[in-house]
C-alpha cells in the first residue's frame, strides 16, 4: 500500500511539473505571437521600433499605431481566449465530456439573446449589453440546469438538454435580427459573427477589470471542481458540498462567456478546443484551469492574426476559429476511430 501511494504521489509531482512546464511554453508562444501581432500588418513596424513605442519613446505614428491601435487587439483576443479557455474547463469537468462547452450547451447562445434584446430592442450602449449577455448566459443556465435535473445532473443529460435550449435560441436570434431595422439589423449580424474589429482601450479595460474579478473565484473553486470529477460522494467526504460548488462554478463559467460575448460577440470553438488541447499536452485526466486559458488565449491569438492577415480581405475572428473548431472535430474523429 505503501508503494502504490509513493508512486501515486510521484506521479502526481511529475504531471504537475509537466504542466507547469507546458503552461510557461503556452506562455511564451501567446508572447511570441502577441510581437508578431504587433508589428506585423499594413504598416510593418520593426521590433526595435515597437520596443521604443511601449516603453514611451519613438516617432508618434508608430505610438498610435502600437499602443493605441494594435496592443488593446491584442491584450483583447489573449484575454477574451483565457476567459473563453477556462470557461470550457469549467463545463467539461461539470459534465465529464469534451463536448460539454458554453458554445455547445447554449450559454453563448443565451449570452448572444440577451445582448440581441438590448441592441435590437433596447439601443443600449456597451455597458448595457454587457449587462444583458450577463443576464442572458445566467438565465440560459438556470433553464439548462432545471430542465436537466433529475435527482441532481448528469453530464450527459446537461449537454443534451443544452443543445436543445440552443437550437431553440438560435431560431429566436435569427427572428429578432429578421424582424429589426436594416441598419440595426447589419450591425447586429456584423456583430454577432464574433469579432475585435474596432476593440480599443475602452472596451480593455472593463474586461480587464471584470476578469481581475471574476479569474480568482474561479480559481478559489479549482481544487473543489477537481474534486468533483471523482464523484459526489467522494467529495462530499472531502468536504466539499457539490450543489452549491456546482452551482458557484456554472455562475463563473457563464460569466467568463459573458464577458467575451458582450466585448466581441460570440465567438465560437475556443472553449470546446482549448481544454481539450491543454488536457492531451499535460498527459493529464484533467488540465484544470490555467492550462487551458493559456491555451485559449493562444489560439485567439493565433486565429485574429490569421483572420487579419492570412486572406484578402479582414475576416472577422468568430469565422477563424469556426474553422479550428471544424478541424479539430475532423482530428477527434480521427482519433475515437483509431480508439
Amino acid at each position: 500500500m505503501r508503494v502504490i501511494r509513493c508512486f501515486g504521489d510521484r506521479l502526481s509531482a511529475r504531471l504537475d511539473t509537466l504542466s507547469i512546464s507546458i503552461g510557461l511554453l503556452l506562455a511564451a508562444l501567446a508572447l511570441g505571437i502577441s510581437v508578431v501581432s504587433l508589428t506585423s500588418g499594413k504598416y510593418p513596424i520593426a521590433l526595435v521600433d515597437v520596443l521604443g513605442a511601449l516603453t514611451g519613446r519613438g516617432d508618434d505614428q508608430v505610438r498610435m499605431i502600437v499602443v493605441e491601435w494594435r496592443l488593446p487587439r491584442v491584450a483583447l483576443a489573449f484575454l477574451l481566449g483565457g476567459a473563453l479557455g477556462m470557461s470550457g474547463a469549467i463545463f467539461q469537468s461539470l459534465t465529464r465530456n469534451p463536448l460539454g462547452s458554453p458554445d455547445i450547451i447554449g450559454f453563448s447562445s443565451g449570452s448572444y439573446t440577451g445582448a440581441l434584446v438590448v441592441i435590437l430592442l433596447l439601443s443600449g450602449g456597451y455597458f448595457e449589453i454587457a449587462a444583458g449577455a450577463l443576464i442572458g448566459g445566467i438565465l440560459t443556465a438556470m433553464a439548462v440546469y432545471l430542465l436537466a435535473y433529475r435527482r441532481g445532473v448528469q453530464g450527459f443529460r446537461l449537454i443534451i438538454v443544452g443543445i436543445g435550449v440552443a437550437a431553440m435560441l438560435s431560431a429566436f436570434n435569427a427572428w429578432m435580427v429578421r424582424e429589426a431595422d436594416l441598419q440595426v439589423a447589419i450591425s447586429a449580424a456584423i456583430w454577432g459573427a464574433g469579432s475585435l474589429n474596432g476593440l480599443g482601450f475602452d472596451q480593455l479595460l472593463p474586461v480587464a477589470i471584470v476578469l481581475c474579478i471574476v479569474i480568482p473565484l474561479t480559481l478559489v473553486l479549482s481544487r473543489p471542481m477537481r474534486q468533483l470529477e471523482m464523484g459526489d460522494d467522494a467529495a462530499r467526504a472531502s468536504g466539499v458540498n457539490p450543489n452549491k460548488t456546482r452551482l458557484g462554478l456554472m455562475v463563473l463559467g457563464v460569466a467568463l462567456t459573458a464577458i467575451v460575448t458582450a466585448a466581441a460577440g460570440p465567438i465560437s470553438f475556443i472553449a470546446l478546443a482549448a481544454p481539450q488541447i491543454a488536457r492531451r499536452l499535460t498527459r493529464s485526466t484533467g488540465a484544470g484551469l490555467i492550462p487551458p486559458a493559456l491555451m485559449g488565449g493562444l489560439l485567439l491569438l493565433v486565429a485574429d492574426w490569421a483572420a487579419q492577415h492570412v486572406f484578402v480581405t479582414q475576416l472577422p475572428v468568430g469565422v477563424m476559429t469556426v474553422s479550428i473548431g471544424g478541424l479539430y472535430f475532423i482530428w477527434l474523429l480521427i482519433q475515437e476511430r483509431r480508439k
